[in-house]
């Protein structure tokens, strides 16, 4: 039950820092308490825990441009960030976790200027049937995190320079989206800023959980702690991961997401695995290439190691991933 709220309101603009923030943030929080974090990244390009930077954005084009690509822990697919975009997070511990409460924040906030948004899709809110917020969802040793995107001002136009969308994407969500297209809220009301959403945010956040919310203290984060949390988010290795030549490759799109499979072969065994997807399961793709590394180059020995994950992975995505490896082309005779 939650009975103490708190707010942090940062204005770093650095989405190493922000990220690095947010999981310290995560590390703290206590039991019966939730917190609400609000920040901003400039010029950024933030993939999911599980996706292969190289192939969701124009990477070269954003950093000759002075962005920034960031890699966060949740899972999800890739989203563009500017100071026309709002970011927020709830961190809470698991007994605490309620996503329809955390989300009625932002559309009680949203009341305030007239405007009323739904859930739709797997992780988005819309107002009249356009997206303007997109969710992701992180655990980890009994503490949570829900975040999301809120499009206020955003340059659109930069989105669709950086972003690369694959065409298998665009024909999923054309037939399963309810939400026709992106809108920035202030094309919704030209009265909508950065600050007026922040304010009632915070309001909102407070008569949604019935206790008035207290602001952390400019102090509270160990710097020392967020410094190294901030050399990570930074590094290569975390942004990029290790570079492997694979020698098979093969992946689908599912309504849960895509997912991508790189395999390393030597002989008949698979020596090295990478998974990258955009679902929303931040632990599905570490979970896969740990059940395929090893394991014969074989069409029954990667299904038995992908069954062997039942309890880690949902039922109906091992389901989907199965019948991928079942009926890949490789297995088909002449």
């Amino acid at each position: 039950m939650i009975n103490t709220t708190k707010t942090y309101i940062t204005d770093s603009t650095d989405p190493y820092r922000n990220l690095a923030v947010e999981e310290h943030l995560l590390s703290r929080v206590r039991p019966g308490e939730c917190i609400f974090y609000l920040w901003r990244n400039a010029n950024t390009i933030v993939i999911g825990r599980n996706q292969n930077a190289y192939k969701e954005c124009k990477a070269e084009k954003l950093l000759g441009d002075g962005g920034h690509i960031a890699r966060r822990l949740s899972g999800g697919g890739c989203v563009y960030h500017d100071l026309g975009n709002l970011n927020f997070t709830f961190l809470l511990r698991e007994e605490d976790y309620n996503v329809p409460r955390q989300l009625s924040v932002i559309v009680k906030a949203l009341e305030e200027f007239g405007l009323a948004a739904e859930c739709a899709g797997r992780n988005d809110l819309c107002v009249a049937g356009r997206k303007f917020s997109g969710n992701a969802f992180y655990r980890h040793k009994g503490c949570c995190y829900h975040h999301g995107t809120i499009l206020i001002h955003a340059d659109m136009a930069k989105m669709g320079a950086y972003l690369h969308v694959s065409a298998e994407k665009l024909r999923a969500n054309s037939v399963a989206s309810v939400c026709s297209r992106v809108v920035n809220l202030k094309e919704l009301n030209p009265a909508i800023d950065t600050q007026a959403i922040k304010t009632a945010l915070v309001r909102a956040f407070g008569d949604v959980y019935g206790i008035e919310a207290n602001a952390l203290s400019p102090d509270f984060p160990d710097e020392k702690a967020i410094a190294a949390l901030q050399k990570k988010y930074a590094s290569s290795d975390w942004i990029y991961g290790a570079h492997m030549k694979a020698d098979y490759a093969f992946g689908a799109r599912f309504p849960w997401g895509g997912i991508e499979f790189n395999l390393a072969i030597r002989g008949d065994t698979i020596a090295g695995t990478q998974v990258f997807s955009d679902s929303m399961d931040a632990g599905l793709a570490a979970t896969l290439a740990r059940r395929l590394e090893g394991v014969q180059f074989s069409k029954n020995a990667m299904c038995n190691a992908t069954k062997s994950a039942e309890g880690d992975i949902g039922a109906g995505i091992l389901r989907d991933i199965q019948a991928l490896i079942e009926n890949l082309e490789i297995w088909r005779e002449e």
